[in-house]
């Protein structure tokens, strides 16, 4: 390996805090076992259920963890910047890894051990230094829980913080459809034997939009979440779910419930007081409303939200302020 080229690599393994206190021979010894790959935006570096055989440190550019969530969608949950190392803790296990890698932008890594070496033959060839290079894994693992400990407490500031900004819809201030997606299934596993969903369409919301423009129709979806949010009560969460379509969740609720909780959000809406979007014209809202059940209807987050998500619009196409069930699809 040229000098130069070696040299290099002890300096960014110097640079990272895994290495920072190893001598020069134990960082040449790293260094002549590592490799640097160059990754274009938007490439996979790894992806989940690949072996976890390395580590990489970030020379330059951004790399992005990401997993699939229950619903399937892809989850950013880590990003990592020029000095960042990550891939650490799958070495050390030798476990698959439990999530992907990509480049956001174009980005150089230096890996660690290259590709064609496996850690175990390091560890069978120089004992010492890959005993310490264990030792720092473990010490630095350690070192973040205890620091995410002391941040993360669920009614800390930093948290209710980071939560207003992943869940909170900021048109309405109602909870998102991250939230939805993200934890309907915590309501399913851990809250109660029935939980149902609502899903809240307006039928005649394009009129709004196309008579008044754009801005009344965002007034109007606000109005709509106010009064939702004065309807429901106790453990019910309601959310906007996408465009002008909300949700809720009603936790421990049954069928019978379920349709009492969709009759008064349907009368309320068919009376909302939109006089100030629609300059002082009559116009009265009617909304369709699908309603799917747990464990009746899905067992799974994905299934309760496709099965009320579609009702709403046949209830449009039947003639409007219709309460739907996913049973009801086929009738008239």
């Amino acid at each position: 390996m040229p000098t130069s080229m070696l040299q290099t690599k002890i300096e960014r393994l110097q640079n990272a805090d895994i290495f920072s206190s190893y001598y020069d021979d134990e960082l040449k010894i790293i260094a002549e076992y590592s490799e640097y790959y160059n990754y274009q935006k938007d490439e996979l570096i790894f992806k989940a259920g690949n072996s976890g055989n390395a580590l990489y440190i970030v020379e330059s550019g951004e790399v992005v963890i990401n997993k699939k969530a229950d619903t399937g969608r892809d989850i950013d949950i880590a990003r990592f910047l020029s000095g960042d190392c990550f891939g650490e803790l799958d070495m050390l296990t030798g476990l698959s890894r439990n999530a992907s890698a990509r480049a956001e932008i174009e980005t150089r890594l230096l890996m660690f051990p290259r590709k064609g070496i496996c850690f175990k033959d390091i560890l069978a060839k120089h004992p010492a230094v890959s005993a310490r290079i264990l030792h720092k894994i473990l010490v630095n693992i350690a070192g973040r829980i205890r620091k995410a400990n002391s941040l993360i407490k669920e009614n800390s500031p930093i948290i209710q913080e980071l939560k207003k900004q992943v869940y909170s819809d900021k048109l309405t201030g109602l909870y998102n459809r991250t939230f939805l997606e993200e934890k309907l299934g915590e309501y399913l596993v851990n809250k109660k034997a029935h939980v149902s969903l609502l899903m809240i369409k307006p039928d005649n919301f394009k009129l709004i939009n196309d008579t008044y423009g754009h801005e009344a129709g965002d007034q109007a979806l606000r109005i709509m979440a106010s009064r939702l949010e004065k309807i429901i009560s106790g453990e019910d969460v309601a959310i906007r779910f996408m465009g002008n379509e909300l949700s809720v969740i009603l936790p421990g609720a049954e069928r019978e419930e379920a349709h009492r909780m969709a009759i008064k959000i349907q009368s309320s809406m068919n009376k909302l007081d939109l006089h100030q979007v629609t300059k002082g014209n009559p116009f009265m809202l009617t909304v369709s409303i699908g309603i799917s059940l747990f464990p009746e209807h899905s067992a799974t987050t994905a299934g309760l939200i496709e099965k009320a998500h579609v009702l709403p619009l046949i209830g449009r196409d039947r003639g409007g302020n219709k309460i739907l069930f996913p049973e009801d699809k086929q009738g008239r």
